[in-house]
């Protein structure tokens, strides 16, 4: 995912995206412990697009005071 998809989400569209990443990294993260991981790279692309996630939500919040 690119930040220009996510820039056209809503704030409750990112919140929920981003709730989705969280509880795929969980995931992974016990797949990882237990050793049933197999694609390591994902855990590293699920971090980094939740990172997206919220600078793009914070992003928002920002332009958001700006107006008011």
């Amino acid at each position: 995912m690119n930040a220009q998809e996510l820039r056209d989400k809503t704030p409750d569209e990112l919140r929920d995206e981003l709730t989705q990443l969280k509880k795929e990294a969980f995931n992974l993260r016990f797949q990882q412990a237990t050793g049933q991981l197999e694609n390591t790279a994902r855990m590293r692309q699920v971090r980094r697009d939740a990172a997206r996630v919220k600078t793009i939500l914070n992003e928002k919040a920002a332009a958001a005071a700006a107006e008011a």
